[in-house]
């Protein structure tokens, strides 16, 4: 006799926001429906996230945007599937649109494509999240810039080569569709929103250590 799995609560985005344990320690995203806790990141992910924040901020005040262009601790993006729901690991959020946010205020929440300047997401376990899920919400969002960190090579093959090695992604929205450009080594990294982000991958990935 064949045993019934059980089947996983599917929870909308309200949902899913009005489930979220409050000052909770631990990160949750919605995905499809289902309420995945989030790995817990470890030191060389945490530094390298802190280190990126760092160098945007210097960057946002060099080009003049300071307090235009915040980075918020915490805040929660609502993509355009209902079941899904996603906390990136940076934001850099437009102050000068960002009040046209009906639920930011109250819910830290943001679902409006031009409120966001850029997203980063640092890989770590869940890569497929970054390169697949994420990766298609934000473009699908219009969500102008995108990079994808990928400082210990756990991305797929086809999109990091064999063998795998380091690589820094900027994905810009032309046309509606995301141009992926990988940057690896000493290559100078290109930012359509940031220009004046003068780095390698080879010197941001050392930001971590």
């Amino acid at each position: 006799m064949t045993q019934a799995q059980t089947q996983p609560q599917l929870y909308s985005f309200d949902e899913f926001i009005n489930w979220y344990p409050e000052n909770s320690e631990v990160r949750y995203e919605l995905y499809d429906g289902v309420i995945i806790e989030m790995p817990k990141p470890k030191g060389k992910h945490s530094t390298l996230t802190g280190s990126l924040i760092e160098q945007l901020f210097i960057i946002i005040r060099q080009m003049g945007k300071g307090g235009i262009w915040t980075i918020p601790r915490e805040s929660i993006v609502k993509p355009k599937r209902e079941r899904s729901g996603y906390e990136p690991d940076i934001i850099v959020l437009n102050q000068d649109v960002i009040g046209a946010e009906p639920r930011w205020e109250s819910e830290s929440i943001i679902q409006n494509y031009d409120s966001v300047k850029l997203i980063v997401e640092v890989v770590s376990t869940n890569w497929r999240d970054d390169y697949y899920n994420k990766l298609r919400d934000y473009e699908e969002m219009g969500i102008e810039e995108y990079w994808i960190v990928d400082y210990a090579a756990l991305g797929p093959r086809k999109f990091i080569g064999t063998p795998k090695q380091p690589t820094f992604f900027v994905n810009t929205l032309v046309e509606g569709e995301y141009l992926m450009t990988p940057f690896t080594e000493n290559t100078t990294i290109v930012s359509p929103t940031f220009p004046l982000f003068n780095f390698s991958p080879q010197q941001v990935f050392a930001l971590n250590f």
